[in-house]
């Protein structure tokens, strides 16, 4: 397995493609200026307190106010207000907690309204950005992240990653972090931490503790609310930071700047891999060198195809996502329907793994796979399904088959949701169209259903299609016709009909009798 990350600077924004063996699994963009990143610090003021909702509504300079739990404040909130106070009174200024004393905890079940005041002040973090009509919401309960830890204030307790399976590892790791941990912080251990020795944790540590020291040297000096006054790293560091390892075999980017900052970043956390960045400043657009731009437009539609015929069907709504496997028209070569069934299912599941990463979809999606009569062949499917989503950074949770046969997920939401536009201005008609791209991806799984129906296994194939099209499927060596032939064992005819609207086509028989599918 190798990894391969292009980047793509355009002039406000930047774009981080993820690929895996070749094959798009994530895609991440960055806004100059983005004004609420997951990570960045406010201090900021309460705009007014909800006793229904138990929580307060929080300025941050959103057009809408920013959203903070009860539970959200954090056990440790009366300490932190304390040692705000201390900070701007200028009664410290070591910053560190060493020598601080805690208030004591908030209670467990208590009230918004004893624990905060209208226009009192407060340091908050964002967890979650801005989503559709929502405001972001927002934690007192700070945290820093680095590249092998998280440092958390106030708090003495060392916490590891599930994904460290290695009893022997966890004890080490534990011990080692023990010896440099600073009194007051609390430390949960990354899972790249794995194998890692104590230089290089001490080196992450050191540079969180500098971030936490530049909060509060800020915090004396501010005088508007709200006021931004910690920014989480730009997005490409923050992206190598949480994906970066020893699997990755390339880094392209197409801007000096970025290059600069990605090259500056790689030298501080493996400079040994300097060599895999790549500056791209040739001619050619560098998505379409990287194959990048073909599979966001044919991954993002409403129907996405699969091996074999089979395909998924994704609807978006605003309370959940819903997912639909289908079989396709595809050969039966096993034995029975359950067999072809699971086969399905498992290249399904694969395929919904990597959809949720890429479109970064959260909250409660509901997959619909073709119906299993095995128990052991649910379970089979359960387990895969887990194994695939094991490397999807965001928290999740999967639910064993109901009896209906519906898988049901949850999947943390800190952004909105990816979402690209897979259909053009129509050049002959008014409206839009497939772009031609995913035309192709229509056309190929349509062959498929067309050859694996037994009522034309003995007939010709004419593809009736726009004359840009055809020429299109006609070009280079091997052309997309031949490679259709070398794919399908059939020769399928391109027929350019001058009659038919851009991206329109039918197929017909040798008896020009239409093919329906």
């Amino acid at each position: 397995m190798k990894k391969e990350l292009v980047v793509r600077s355009n002039n406000s924004v930047v774009d981080f493609a993820l690929l895996k063996d070749g094959k798009l699994i994530e895609l991440n963009k960055e806004v100059e200026n983005n004004k609420f990143s997951v990570g960045d610090i406010f201090f900021a003021k309460v705009k007014k307190t909800v006793s229904g909702l138990n929580a307060a509504f929080i300025g941050v300079g959103h057009e809408k106010d920013g959203f903070l739990h009860y539970h959200d404040l954090g056990p440790k909130f009366p300490s932190l207000l304390k040692f705000i106070k201390r900070v701007i009174s200028g009664k410290t200024s070591d910053y560190l907690l060493k020598s601080f004393r805690y208030e004591n905890d908030i209670e467990k079940d208590g009230s918004i309204l004893e624990a905060l005041k209208p226009n009192q002040k407060v340091l908050v973090q964002i967890v979650k950005e801005p989503i559709s009509t929502k405001g972001p919401r927002i934690s007192s309960e700070l945290s820093f992240a680095g590249r092998y830890m998280v440092l958390v204030p106030f708090s003495e307790k060392i916490s590891i990653s599930q994904k460290i399976e290695d009893n022997e590892e966890k004890n080490r790791l534990k011990r080692l972090v023990q010896s440099i941990r600073p009194k007051g912080f609390g430390i949960i251990i990354r899972t790249v931490a794995k194998n890692k020795k104590v230089a290089e944790l001490d080196s992450d540590l050191q540079t969180l503790v500098s971030r936490w020291k530049n909060l509060f040297q800020r915090l004396v000096k501010i005088d508007a609310f709200p006021t931004k006054v910690l920014s989480e790293i730009n997005r490409s560091s923050s992206i190598l930071r949480d994906i970066f390892d020893d699997s990755f075999s390339g880094i392209y980017v197409d801007d000096t700047e970025v290059y600069e900052e990605i090259k500056e970043y790689l030298n501080s956390i493996a400079p040994n891999k300097l060599n895999i960045l790549k500056y791209q400043n040739d001619n050619m657009p560098i998505y379409e060198k990287y194959g990048v731009e073909r599979q966001i437009k044919s991954s993002f539609g409403k129907t996405v195809s699969m091996t074999k015929g089979s395909y998924l069907i994704i609807e978006h709504t605003e309370a959940l996502h819903v997912i639909d496997v289908n079989s396709g028209n595809r050969s039966i070569k096993s034995k029975d329907q359950e067999e072809t069934a699971i086969e399905v299912n498992l290249i399904a599941a694969t395929e919904i793994a990597r959809q949720l990463r890429l479109r970064d979809m959260g909250g409660i999606i509901v997959v619909d796979f073709i119906d299993l009569n095995l128990s052991e062949n649910r379970r089979k499917l359960f387990e895969h399904l887990k194994t695939e989503m094991s490397g999807d950074r965001a928290k999740h949770k999967i639910l064993p088959p109901s009896k209906f046969g519906l898988i049901q997920i949850t999947r943390q939401r800190v952004r909105p949701v990816m979402s690209i536009k897979t259909k053009e201005p129509n050049p002959n008609e008014k409206g839009e169209v497939e772009a031609p791209i995913v035309l192709l991806e229509k056309i190929d799984t349509d062959i498929n259903k067309i050859i694996n129906n037994k009522r034309y296994k003995n007939k010709k194939i004419f593809l009736h299609i726009h004359p840009f099209i055809a020429a299109y499927l006609n070009q280079g060596f091997p052309s997309i016709k031949t490679q259709w032939f070398f794919k399908y064992k059939r020769r399928i005819r391109v027929i350019p009909r001058d009659a038919y609207y851009y991206l329109f086509y039918r197929f017909y028989d040798e008896n020009n009798k239409r093919i329906f599918i």
